[in-house]
């Protein structure tokens, strides 16, 4: 189980393809790396096969999560968020995040409160944002009954909170730490994003 609170990025630094999936390695800062270990990249729960402590890693992506996740298209040199699995101990910050994508969406808008609309990755991207953002995905009609103003969504693996939806579309404020510390920060409208709903909205429709 992760909670959705990124803790590093990384980047792609190699993609193998062979007949049963895609092999990727990912650079880390992490030290505790094992084989076998659960990782979210990008909000998709991958296992570690072989590492180098505080250097890189390696997860082999199966024709299903390559069918289910933006991941067809991931290129060397690209960007992702990076989160363990909760320890049992552990602060619970976020929400509970499975690590399970749901769908993926698109980024339809991008907009620096206070200073208008940003349409391409150029006016997005910064090494530091000074103000607060929003940002806005395409919603998939599959998801739109799990989704409610100021629930938990996991977008590219970060824990979010609704701030308003309609029938096609999800909106989500953005603060700066959140803004510089992850992937979103080099995202512009058009770029894919991995989606997770709430597990226990799924939970309640089932009983219901």
């Amino acid at each position: 189980m992760f909670t959705g609170i990124v803790e590093d990025t990384g980047e792609v630094l190699a993609v193998e393809d062979d007949a049963s999936g895609r092999r990727v390695r990912i650079s880390t800062g992490f030290e505790d790396l094992s084989h076998g270990q659960s990782i979210s990249v990008s909000g998709a729960c991958l296992t570690v096969e072989e590492y180098e402590p505080g250097e890189w890693f390696s997860v082999f992506l199966a024709a299903e999560t390559v069918d289910r996740t933006f991941f067809d298209s991931l290129e060397t040199g690209d960007a992702v968020n990076l989160e363990r699995a909760m320890p049992a101990d552990g602060r619970f910050d976020g929400h509970v995040v499975q690590g399970h994508v749901d769908a993926t969406a698109e980024v339809v808008a991008v907009e620096s409160v206070g200073e208008g609309l940003a349409s391409d990755a150029s006016e997005t991207s910064s090494d530091e944002s000074d103000g607060d953002w929003t940002f806005t995905f395409s919603l998939p009609e599959e998801l739109t009954q799990y989704l409610v103003e100021k629930g938990s969504i996991t977008v590219d693996g970060i824990s979010l909170t609704v701030a308003d939806r309609d029938e096609s579309t999800f909106s989500v404020a953005i603060i700066p730490a959140t803004y510089d510390l992850t992937t979103l920060s080099a995202k512009a409208p058009g770029d894919p994003v991995h989606l997770e709903v709430d597990v226990i909205a799924k939970y309640v429709e089932r009983m219901v």
